[in-house]
């Protein structure tokens, strides 16, 4: 018995990361849909009582106690570890049982043998749980109590913070954060918080060289709850501490709406749908109708999806009632379920629709709704391809986790899914995989006037339309740009005095979007700061080659620092592409609507 425990040890000395995944793959390979899901459920009941006691204690021999019985129907809680009264188990039962007692095993010989540094249940636990989940389909995943914390509010128009957007600039071969733009009336505003600022630490931690995604979770934080940042000001370089009390904070999905050209509307739908899209969306409308509105380019490119029913909403206001709106179909019948429109006075007007790879989920419903109708014309890149519907389950202590479910459906009878069945993830979210022009016959499916659309693959837009990314040199000029443009909004650029901006309102300065220009003598004035500041990286001909490019950037940066990053990404969709590409295709999409109100009337008859 001793030489067999010897070998044990060994044995997980060698191999101890293997461990975990192939028990709970053997164990996965083994069980159907649903007992994968109790089986997972009862791994998380570990997790939980591990967060009250020093060890998990395996129960393969406890035969006689069951304290992670599901009765369907029933919530999941985790129980507590007092005795339970013996029970009669079924066959499924057992298995269990001799399941979670195998897992708990597992874990307390990792904990007990490993060398290779400190060991966490939790997150031993969660690796193991990604991994089971990632066996099934790349979005059924695992969230800790922050994450899904994260998850949860990004279905809400708000978020408790300070307010302040962040970015990392590098500088001398130093990576650090700064402070971009302040929203209105919150928290980070009123504590003077501007464009340039560099965060020091938070709450005593020191942040240089971490990414700004580090630094904003390190900001955010419970409503009324206080966080202590160190901040250098970009007006007098000088050190602050300053205390902010956090607060709810207002995110809106429709970030910015406007009158792009006379008649034209404009409405930024990127950020996603959450419990108050439809309404958002809406209120656009009604503010572009009393601009003079006649047509939209409605933007969900980089829209990554969120709650189903609010893409529905947003995707009714353009249908008329009847319509089939998108279809849903899973192993259960409460997962089957369609939905139609129930508008009986629609959007009328020509609209065309950007999208692109970063489109996905709930945004390709609003997609697939209008391009199966014609009544969108849908120009850009081919979207993201995600036609699974995801259960989102809450967990003892916080946790939850996203458990595919069904499938969707355009009204044209397409699943939009992309194909994962290679198992490589990163492939798969980088787009490595495109369905070859034979395979697409068999997800061929018809519009309302009879126009070839296919599905298995996203969503393939009317006319295919580029966004061009950055280049090198592009890329290389972002953080000289950012830095000048500190100088220059802080009156340290000579020549340039006037472009000082006064922090505050107190200065009783107003700006708009049209009070910034770049002339050619500030490019010249930029060209003389970055070969100084960045040698050996930045040159004359560099930023002679990309001037445009430079004033561009310069705008955006002054109107950033007078008035936010929402009002700058005007300046940005001035010089897209992508946009005015919709602009010239609005008469396609009118004859586009026109066409299918014919074939809808004939349809009728």
């Amino acid at each position: 018995m001793r030489r067999a425990c010897i070998r044990l040890r060994l044995f997980v000395r060698c191999a101890i990361r293997s461990i975990i995944f192939s028990v709970v793959n053997h164990i996965f390979g083994l069980l159907g849909y649903m007992k994968r899901l109790l089986c997972l459920l009862c791994i998380l009941s570990i997790v939980a009582i591990s967060a009250t006691a020093q060890t998990v204690k395996p129960i393969r021999n406890s035969a006689a106690f069951d304290p992670f019985k599901l009765i369907p129907g029933s919530s999941f809680s985790a129980s507590s570890s007092t005795p339970q009264k013996p029970v009669n188990r079924t066959p499924e039962e057992t298995e269990r049982a001799k399941t979670i007692g195998d897992f708990s095993e597992a874990l307390d010989i990792i904990r007990e043998n490993y060398a290779g540094g400190q060991t966490s249940v939790n997150n031993l636990t969660k690796s193991s749980i990604q991994g089971a989940l990632r066996s099934l389909d790349p979005h059924s995943n695992y969230f800790d109590p922050s994450e899904y914390q994260t998850l949860l509010e990004e279905q809400q128009s708000e978020y408790s913070g300070i307010g302040a957007t962040i970015v990392n600039f590098e500088k001398d071969g130093i990576l650090d954060t700064f402070v971009l733009s302040t929203t209105p009336g919150s928290p980070a505003q009123k504590a003077g918080l501007r464009f340039g600022d560099r965060i020091i630490s938070v709450d005593g931690d020191w942040v240089g060289g971490e990414s700004s995604d580090v630094v904003r979770d390190k900001v955010r934080g419970g409503d009324g709850s206080t966080v202590r940042i160190i901040v250098e000001r970009s007006a007098t370089m000088r050190r602050d501490l300053i205390a902010i009390k956090r607060s709810l904070v207002s995110e809106p999905s429709v970030p910015d709406y406007y009158i792009l050209r006379p008649g034209i509307g404009y409405i930024d739908l990127t950020e996603g749908f959450n419990l108050t899209t439809a309404d958002e969306v809406g209120a656009a409308l009604k503010a572009l109708h009393r601009q003079g509105m006649t047509s939209l380019v409605l933007d969900l490119r980089g829209n990554p999806g969120g709650i189903l029913e609010q893409a529905i909403k947003v995707a009714e206001k353009f249908l008329p009632a009847g319509s089939v709106i998108v279809s849903q179909h899973g192993r259960m019948r409460i997962d089957n379920r369609v939905w139609k429109s129930a508008n009986n006075s629609p959007e009328t007007i020509p609209v065309v629709l950007l999208v692109d790879d970063g489109t996905a989920s709930a945004s390709e419903v609003v997609a697939g709704a209008l391009q199966d109708y014609d009544r969108a014309y849908i120009i850009g890149e081919r979207t993201f391809g995600k036609g699974l519907v995801q259960d989102v389950i809450n967990l003892p202590f916080g946790s939850g986790l996203t458990l595919t479910a069904a499938r969707y459906y355009t009204p044209s009878g397409r699943c939009i899914q992309r194909d994962y069945s290679n198992g490589d993830i990163y492939d798969y979210f980088r787009h490595r995989y495109e369905m070859p022009d034979t395979e697409k016959v068999k997800f061929e499916a018809r519009t309302i006037t009879n126009r070839k659309v296919f599905g298995g693959d996203g969503i393939m837009p009317d006319e295919i339309i580029n966004d061009p990314e950055m280049n090198a040199t592009e890329v290389a000029l972002l953080d000289p740009l950012f830095f000048f443009s500190t100088d220059l909004i802080n009156g340290r650029v000579k020549g340039f005095e006037s472009y000082k901006i006064d922090p505050g309102p107190a200065s009783g300065k107003q700006f708009s979007t049209g009070d910034f220009a770049a002339p050619d003598g500030l490019v010249d004035a930029f060209r003389s700061y970055a070969v100084k500041a960045y040698p050996g990286r930045i040159s004359d001909k560099m930023v002679n080659t990309e001037a445009q490019f430079v004033k561009l950037r310069l705008r955006y940066n002054l109107v950033t620092a007078a008035l936010g990053s929402v009002p700058a990404e005007q300046i940005l969709i001035q010089d897209d592409a992508q946009v005015a590409k919709a602009v010239d295709d609005l008469p396609r999409a009118q004859q586009l609507a026109i066409g299918a109100l014919k074939a809808r009337l004939v349809r009728k008859k």
